[in-house]
């Protein structure tokens, strides 16, 4: 099969699995998307959708964010892990906010990554799921995958946004991204990986990688 028409059954595929695209983080608006994603890092989508009802319930915009301590907003987000840098990073860029974007989350790669605790990835769902600018958050899940489709080399998630940019079409970036989330999280996960589901991997999947599959599972 050649990478074009490869990259013609991932899109149809996930197309056909996931017509309508949930968004795994809980939020009302930018402000709320960003301090969800921040909160993600190194936890769980589960997780914070957990903990974000109870920090909103008592700040879910700059002003009254900055209201709290940080030391209160690490109480809060404490099950999420990370919580000193995490709060840190929250009552900070609120502030910033304030100061600087008359309390407006900007859409701006540049304004974003100079914000506390936000990194690239984080920056890169904002710009996606909240003002609809075309990006690919990569996340494990889409690190995997495209190694797993033989579509990246894996060596790190840089290299592996720089050719799913460069192998998918933009205007499909940002459905993309989502979609292959939820793939990896059902069809091809890390752990507990049956190929026979992954329709995938199966149809286009690394050679390699099937083979190792199929020796370990015989």
């Amino acid at each position: 099969m050649l990478k074009q028409e490869k990259i013609n059954f991932i899109i149809n595929t996930l197309e056909e699995l996931y017509p309508e695209i949930p968004i795994p983080l809980d939020h009302k608006d930018p402000y709320t998307l960003l301090i969800a994603v921040l909160m993600s890092a190194q936890s769980t989508d589960v997780r914070v959708n957990k903990i974000t009802p109870l920090l909103f319930e008592r700040a879910d915009n700059p002003n009254d964010m900055v209201k709290l301590t940080v030391e209160e907003i690490r109480e809060i987000i404490k099950p999420v892990g990370l919580s000193p840098m995490k709060s840190k990073g929250i009552h900070g860029l609120s502030k910033i906010l304030i100061e600087k974007y008359n309390g407006e989350v900007p859409a701006d790669f540049e304004a974003l990554e100079s914000l506390p605790a936000v990194g690239h990835k984080t920056a890169s769902v904002v710009m996606a799921q909240a003002f609809n600018i075309p990006a690919f958050p990569v996340d494990t899940h889409i690190h995997r995958l495209l190694y797993r489709w033989g579509l990246s080399n894996g060596k790190n998630v840089v290299q592996t946004e720089k050719d799913a940019k460069r192998l998918f079409p933009k205007e499909k970036w940002n459905n993309l991204h989502l979609q292959i989330i939820w793939y990896g999280r059902e069809y091809s996960p890390a752990r507990g990986w049956n190929l026979e589901r992954d329709i995938i991997t199966k149809t286009i999947g690394r050679k390699t990688v099937i083979k190792a599959y199929n020796k370990k599972a015989h």
